[in-house]
């Protein structure tokens, strides 16, 4: 069986042909502007899909295409209700406008839940049953799995783990609230953060690594860090005892087999890991008695939109 696989971003659409196996065949891109009406992104994309179908030709049928979308979703409807990132989206029947011009099945997912997905049937959670996965970028993203399905509460409204408080009267959050995770464990906190130790520290080597990169981002403080430089060293350790401490507040609520990390920070890879895995081992009260929970970064890169979306129609 393939499908597509559909991941729409707030600077661009990107698509490919996947089989039930996970494998991607071809791919397809296109532009959004934010400022666009939806029937003019959509129906751009629609054509964009119809010309690939005419130039790509398969052995299997097309099953339907999968579409994980950013905002507030009502999968029963097909409908973006909302979306901050796309300002003119604003209750969209996305699904039916799709299945008119398309001519197939048309099935509808959050985007950071179908990453999630893509994640738990193909990736660093197809071993497991119960996955949640952490994106670490310009927000915290986060999805959830529970017995290989999606969870995302009320309404499709839950799984938003980057806006659980860590700290009470803590930095504001685009939320509204003060002290989320978002606040202190996405690239934009690291960054701040990084920035407020350069200020602090003229001589840091953190500077030498901003001009070698061409711009202060969220790889200098690890950088930095691995030269040995102390206000870089203490910038990644306050980073992973914030990023940890809600880690542990998932595992003790949900305890999933695995977390799962992606995103920029999480090409950190290993220095990152093994720093989350002993601070999680070190406060987690329940870990001697309890089941272990594994700490893995996401094999699937940024594939696991597509990916995951092409799951929906496949129904994994």
């Amino acid at each position: 069986m393939i499908a597509i696989g559909v991941d729409i971003g707030g600077t661009s659409i990107k698509g490919a042909s996947i089989t039930d196996k996970g494998e991607i065949l071809d791919r397809f891109t296109c532009e959004v502007d934010k400022n666009d009406m939806p029937e003019k992104t959509i129906g751009d994309l629609c054509d964009v899909i119809n010309q690939f179908l005419k130039e790509h030709h398969y052995d299997e049928p097309i099953a339907g295409v999968g579409i994980g979308s950013p905002g507030v979703l009502d999968l029963e409807k097909g409908e973006v209700k909302s979306s901050p990132n796309l300002l003119t989206w604003e209750h969209f029947k996305i699904r039916d406008f799709m299945e008119s011009r398309i001519h197939m099945p048309v099935k509808l997912g959050n985007d950071a839940n179908v990453a999630a997905l893509g994640e738990s049937v193909f990736g660093s959670g197809k071993e497991y049953n119960n996955v949640v996965m952490l994106t670490l970028g310009t927000g915290v993203g986060s999805g959830i799995i529970l017995n290989k399905k999606i969870y995302d509460g009320n309404l499709h409204q839950g799984a938003e783990l980057g806006h659980m408080v860590i700290r009470v009267n803590g930095h504001k959050c685009g939320c509204g609230r003060r002290g989320c995770l978002e606040t202190y464990a996405s690239a934009t906190a690291l960054i701040r953060e990084t920035k407020k130790e350069m200020e602090r520290n003229p001589d840091s080597e953190m500077h030498k690594v901003t001009k070698e990169l061409g711009k202060c981002d969220a790889r200098v403080a690890f950088i930095a860090a691995r030269r040995g430089d102390k206000g870089a060293i203490r910038v990644v350790r306050n980073y992973i005892r914030d990023l940890s401490e809600g880690i542990l507040n998932i595992c003790n609520i949900f305890r999933p087999e695995v977390v799962i990390l992606s995103g920029g920070v999480a090409n950190e890879g290993e220095y990152l890991l093994e720093r989350v895995r002993a601070y999680i081992k070190s406060f987690d009260y329940g870990m001697v008695h309890s089941p272990k929970v594994e700490v893995k970064v996401a094999s699937l890169g940024y594939d696991s939109g597509k990916i995951g979306a092409a799951c929906l129609v496949f129904d994994k």
